[in-house]
């Protein structure tokens, strides 16, 4: 098998950061967010409209996301619906919005939870640890080393060496999945399945594409792949040595 020794590591969950997603055009409230998450040992970005939403969760992965409804460029229940479409990170809705038929909305669309403006930072900071307990557990951190590459399993990141490697949702869930199916031939029916999902519909042509994007980011040569493997007529097989 090509590449170095697999290395499942272990530790607690103190290890573990998670990174939350502010999206709301209330700059100096989103930075007392900020601020408070981040004395908590929380990593925090903030995006003050959808556009700049999207263009970071296709850059980095994120826990947990707090939503406001009233953006400059659109709602956050558009945003939500969109998100739902490839991905189960929670949101929590905060909004001055509080009408039953709001709230309703939120939860129906996909939301997790609903905060109804103005809250304290008490409440707030309770509301994100519950869900992100509910929602990711007091797991163990689960590392998978090969070569100079480690992919952290529970904290979604990915290093080469000291660089750590800036991947979208799916691009990260597609080598996570590869990682869990290690030195097994995926065929390209099984890997839409099980990063995408079963009634997504996805041309193989995507899966292709994201292949390719990770290949950039962790192979030294994309064009002859040590770690992530075509395999003839079936599919694709992240090869490393045990």
């Amino acid at each position: 098998m090509a590449g170095g020794r697999v290395q499942w590591n272990v530790r607690g969950r103190d290890a573990v950061r998670r990174n939350i997603l502010i999206v709301d055009d209330e700059e100096e409230l989103s930075e007392i967010i900020s601020d408070m998450l981040e004395e908590y040992g929380y990593d925090v970005r903030v995006a003050k409209d959808g556009e700049t939403a999207f263009d970071l969760l296709s850059k980095q992965a994120f826990h947990l996301i707090l939503l406001d409804i009233n953006l400059p460029d659109g709602t956050g229940f558009a945003l939500c619906q969109e998100l739902r479409k490839g991905s189960t990170v929670p949101v929590i809705f905060a909004s001055a919005r509080t009408s039953e038929t709001d709230r309703i909305t939120g939860f129906d669309i996909g939301g997790d939870d609903y905060l109804p403006k103005p809250y304290s930072m008490k409440e707030l900071l309770s509301r994100v640890n519950a869900l992100i307990r509910r929602t990711y557990g007091f797991q163990e951190e689960k590392q998978l080393s090969f070569g100079d590459i480690a992919v952290n399993m529970t904290a979604r990141t990915v290093k080469k060496g000291e660089e750590i490697l800036s991947l979208s949702l799916k691009e990260f869930d597609l080598l996570a999945y590869l990682c869990e199916h290690k030195n097994q031939a995926i065929s390209k029916e099984n890997l839409i399945t099980g990063v995408w999902g079963a009634f997504t519909m996805v041309e193989p042509s995507t899966l292709t594409v994201h292949i390719r994007w990770l290949r950039e980011k962790i192979e030294e040569n994309p064009a002859k792949p040590r770690y992530i493997k075509t395999i003839f007529k079936v599919g694709y097989m992240l090869e490393v040595a045990e």
